[in-house]
């Protein structure tokens, strides 16, 4: 891996010349392919791998001109299983170094000399759906979809407590968590039977956020699922049981004989009552009531 030539330590494309005058090093890049078995390699990789963190191989020279390996997480900045960013991804993948480099160039970013080549078509990647405006923004508003895939994904949108647990295992880069996580919702007893032994605490956790009521910020609360017969004023009298109301408003759901809307009680407290009692409750509807604070 490493070779010797005069003056220079050549280190797989990258070659390190050593001014022994000045002491100083000057790293250049040499100017060959990729071969195509590692470029394929990389693009699995990245397309196919649902972890948002990947790492590679840096050598740096200590005082000693000794090179030292070393990892470096690197922070994926989109989805690469998008299939928008999947398929520019494709295009940019066959594009020699240099075409590459010329194209960032011309877009007044030039990639800094430490990138490897898969890291700099990365950032190309990015650059193209960023000028395109196909890349959405990873800070706008997600939007909830008329029909859960899962439970998993029920959860992640239903369970505020939960989403927040699993967050928080997201950002701890811990997947094997992630996944024990995610198959104790949608299949209990085969993710008690996978990670029983070695989860415990975290499948009791999962169990405590699947279960807790959502957290109560605000007096009023937005619901959906009260059967379409109750009528407003069938609402209003099951609500007011709770308390005194201030104000109400419903619909009824293009999709389904339920009752969707806000209501806004007088005080808090009659907000986390509402909550505690119909939140997650089977009205016989096809769904659930969901009851989330505003």
């Amino acid at each position: 891996f490493f070779s010797f030539k005069g003056q220079s330590i050549v280190v797989g494309r990258t070659i390190i010349r050593v001014d022994r005058t000045n002491k100083t090093k000057i790293m250049t890049r040499s100017l060959g392919l990729v071969s195509t078995a590692l470029l394929a390699a990389s693009a699995m990789a990245w397309t196919t791998s649902p972890t948002p963190l990947t790492s590679r191989t840096r050598f740096i020279a200590n005082n000693n001109n000794v090179m030292q390996r070393t990892n470096v997480q690197l922070q994926m900045a989109i989805d690469y299983n998008d299939p928008v960013v999947a398929e520019e991804f494709a295009l940019v993948q066959t594009m020699e170094y240099d075409d590459v480099v010329e194209e960032l160039m011309e877009k007044g970013i030039p990639p800094s000399p430490s990138l490897s080549d898969m890291d700099i078509k990365l950032m190309l990647v990015e650059v193209r759906l960023r000028f395109s405006g196909k890349l959405k923004d990873s800070k706008s508003k997600k939007e909830r979809p008329a029909k859960f895939s899962s439970k998993f994904e029920e959860a992640m949108w239903t369970k505020p407590a939960f989403e927040e647990l699993y967050s928080a295992l997201k950002k701890q880069d811990d997947h094997n968590a992630m996944n024990c996580a995610a198959e104790y919702v949608n299949d209990p007893e085969l993710a008690t039977t996978r990670y029983g032994k070695t989860y415990t605490k975290l499948i009791r956790d999962v169990e405590a956020a699947l279960t807790a009521p959502p957290p109560v910020k605000t007096p009023t609360i937005a619901f959906t699922g009260f059967p379409s017969n109750m009528g407003e004023m069938g609402l209003r009298a099951t609500l007011e049981a709770l308390g005194p109301i201030a104000d109400l408003e419903c619909v009824e759901s293009e999709d389904f004989p339920v009752l969707s809307g806000k209501v806004t009680f007088e005080d808090i407290e009659t907000a986390k009552a509402a909550v505690a009692q119909y939140d997650g409750m089977d009205m016989g509807m096809g769904t659930k009531l969901e009851l989330t604070s505003v």
